[in-house]
């Protein structure tokens, strides 16, 4: 017999946000075919949308933390860059938390 768990299912992602300095810079549909690049205090990091799912491609920060976390696919899934001030966050129809802060 399987047993499936459903009490913690993330929702599938519809859009991605896309926030610089704790701002919203912009928003996307996830359906679309995308490179993005977004101004921060470092230089420039390149976010990449395809496919149903986004990623932060390039990064000019020392550590590469954010480009590490790979593919987002679910809604509640973020990378966030911190010495250039960067984030992105996948939402669905109806928003797992009220902000993202850092």
């Amino acid at each position: 017999m399987i047993v499936a768990c459903t009490a913690w299912q993330q929702q599938e992602a519809a859009r991605v946000r896309l926030y610089q300095d704790g701002r919203l810079y912009a928003e996307v549909d996830l359906a679309a075919h995308r490179t993005l690049a977004i101004p921060g205090p470092l230089g420039t990091t390149t976010v990449e949308i395809d496919g149903g799912r986004a990623r932060i491609a390039a990064d000019p920060s020392p550590r590469q933390y954010c480009v590490r976390t790979g593919w987002l696919q679910r809604a509640g899934d973020s990378a966030v860059c911190l010495p250039n001030r960067t984030a992105i966050a996948l939402v669905g129809q109806r928003p797992d938390y009220d902000s993202l802060g850092y």
